[in-house]
């Protein structure tokens, strides 16, 4: 699978907020119950059937507690597994191992789940037009994680930030023509030429009778916003080319499929990141204690 690469300055800052936040003052279980020199031996299972996203950060997550920490990936961010699939092997300080589980977990889980549930969604679409697409409805700083793990289910990432598109969106036209819809051609026509040749521009409407006007302003793509699938092959058919149609609003496994057929170019999902439940993964660890130690200290 092609375009799945993470900035590695983006992850280490995450782990180490993360860490920041779990272990502000080190592991002190740990270091209570577990002698310094135990070394550990750990598996990453698949429980359940799924999606790989993340698996790098996992391995990350270990070695950022100690870099002599050793990981295996055994699958790729991308790849299919099965329940009982082995996804990583991991072996090292007992203590680390013990330290860094939690957090490496809670990542490659949540974006695990992610990249399952986009996948399932990609499959729904085969054989039409449409691509699967995020929002910016992501959790707060992991925006970065959580759109990688859409790609990693064969999906596509929507604009990254407020920064990088215009999106203009129901609230933004309400307060634009004060009411007044005669004023929407000119006003977003105005609005696009002051921005540069690269700038993407797009515009929401929740209603078949905006679509002229907005078209007439020259925008590069046109939501149609929570239409019914008839209203959505009607709104393609009268758009007939003239800009990248995406539908968004209520989405979901039962009506992708429908949607799709209806011709659209792009579905846009806030699902993929906003209510994922972790996929269920787990580290089972054996410790490799040397013979008539006690690990626990007094």
């Amino acid at each position: 699978m092609t375009n799945l690469t993470l900035p590695a300055a983006a992850v280490r800052d995450i782990l180490e907020r993360a860490f920041a936040e779990d272990a502000p003052n080190g592991d002190i279980t740990s270091q209570l119950l577990i002698p310094a020199d135990a070394r550990a031996t750990a598996v990453l299972n698949a429980r359940v059937p799924g999606v790989l996203s993340g698996g790098t950060v996992f391995r990350d997550a270990m070695k950022l507690i100690d870099p002599d920490t050793d990981v295996q990936l055994l699958l790729g961010d991308g790849d299919t597994f099965d329940a009982g699939t082995h996804l990583a092997r991991v072996s090292g300080s007992a203590r680390s191992v013990l330290m860094a589980e939690r957090v490496g977990l809670n990542v490659v889980q949540r974006m695990s789940a992610i990249a399952t549930k986009t996948a399932e969604f990609v499959r729904l679409v085969e054989g039409t037009r449409a691509r699967i697409t995020d929002t910016r409805k992501t959790t707060p700083g992991l925006r970065v994680l959580e759109r990688y793990a859409v790609r990693c289910g064969g999906g596509a990432n929507h604009r990254y930030s407020l920064s990088d598109a215009v999106l203009a969106k129901d609230n933004h036209l309400a307060v634009m023509t004060g009411g007044d819809p005669k004023k929407l051609t000119a006003l977003l026509a105005a609005a696009k030429a002051q921005l540069g040749h690269t700038t993407h521009f797009e515009v929401e409407v929740d209603r078949a009778d905006q679509i002229e006007p907005v078209l007439a302003a020259g925008v590069d793509t046109i939501m149609l916003d929570n239409f019914t699938p008839e209203e959505l092959r009607a709104g393609v058919k009268q758009v007939d080319g003239r800009a990248i149609v995406e539908a968004s609003g209520n989405v979901n496994l039962h009506t992708v499929a429908e949607i799709a057929a209806t011709g659209v170019d792009v579905i846009s999902i806030g699902g993929l990141t906003h209510s994922v439940a972790a996929l269920d993964l787990g580290l089972d660890v054996e410790l490799d204690i040397a013979p008539g130690t006690d690990p626990v200290r007094p």
